[in-house]
């Protein structure tokens, strides 16, 4: 048997629904996050929780439980599913409210859902590196916000797929931004550069945790925007996220990156990124 939670109580996974009046169903009004979980353990639990505040206080959604109530349950949940290694979902909608733009005006607790997924880590890629595709970001102006709509999101990753491809790499104009699901990096003369975190891009957890051992291990490191250009001219790119961790880019439209292989640079970062994990959760 599988567990999900709803509202706080924990419920069969197949009696997990919510009501077709749920303001996430039918605007979209909610944010999640995506919790890595290595041996049991959640990785980057606070910054997670710490973001998903963020992302709710954004759209005047007001969180019904504590973080400290929050980190409870989805500990609760990983120990009744037996997740070793895999994935917590967590979801936060307005609530239930008669279908209007508008915000309800009325009080309506807000909607928590969270389920689990058991995944492994993609230790073959990882190795090799994976091949993308450059799209334009057609998303909406708060991309800050970890909201539920997705769809742009979907459209370029769709595509990426189409071509037999791991990701697709999304800029405004001759501007990279990032990916459909991860932050992008390039490194140029041992300078790892990254898109600056604002209303642009997604403040990738598992990004903020790169650009501190960037400094803790005297990696050079920006946050600045790169073009197109820049990118095509890279020594070195990769992308992260919670799922791929620090995951090499071999190739962006066809066309190889440096010798076709995972960097120096990417493969320094990628080991330290290794211990890092193994510090909060144990050996891998």
């Amino acid at each position: 048997m599988s567990y999900a939670i709803v509202n706080g109580k924990l419920v069969d996974r197949s009696e997990a629904l919510v009501d077709i009046e749920d303001r996430g169903y039918q605007f979209g009004d909610g944010v999640y996050e995506v919790i890595r979980v290595y041996n049991g353990r959640m990785y980057t639990e606070t910054d997670h929780l710490d973001r998903l505040a963020r992302s709710t206080g954004s759209i005047d959604i007001q969180l019904p439980y504590t973080k400290e109530q929050l980190s409870a349950m989805l500990e609760e949940l990983i120990k009744v599913n037996k997740l070793q290694q895999g994935i917590v979902y967590l979801q936060v909608t307005r609530g239930v409210a008669p279908r209007n733009h508008a915000y309800p005006t009325t009080d309506v607790t807000a909607a928590l859902t969270a389920y689990t997924k058991e995944m492994q880590r993609p230790l073959e890629i990882l190795k090799t590196g994976v091949k993308t595709i450059l799209t334009e970001d057609i998303r909406w102006l708060r991309c800050d916000i970890k909201s539920l709509n997705l769809l742009g999101n979907s459209m370029a990753k769709q595509k990426a797929a189409e071509k037999g491809c791991y990701e697709a790499i999304q800029h405004r104009g001759q501007d990279v931004t990032e990916g459909s699901s991860s932050n992008v990096f390039i490194v140029k003369d041992g300078t790892v550069i990254t898109h600056e975190s604002n209303n642009l891009i997604l403040k990738g957890i598992t990004k903020d945790v790169i650009l501190q051992l960037c400094e803790q291990h005297k990696i050079p490191v920006l946050e600045q925007t790169f073009t197109i250009d820049e990118l095509a001219a890279a020594d070195e790119v990769f992308l992260a996220s919670t799922t791929s961790e620090v995951m090499p880019i071999i190739a962006i439209d066809g066309k190889t990156v440096g010798d076709g292989h995972p960097g120096a640079v990417t493969k320094k970062i990628q080991e330290l990124f290794t211990r890092e994990i193994e510090k909060q959760c144990g050996e891998l």
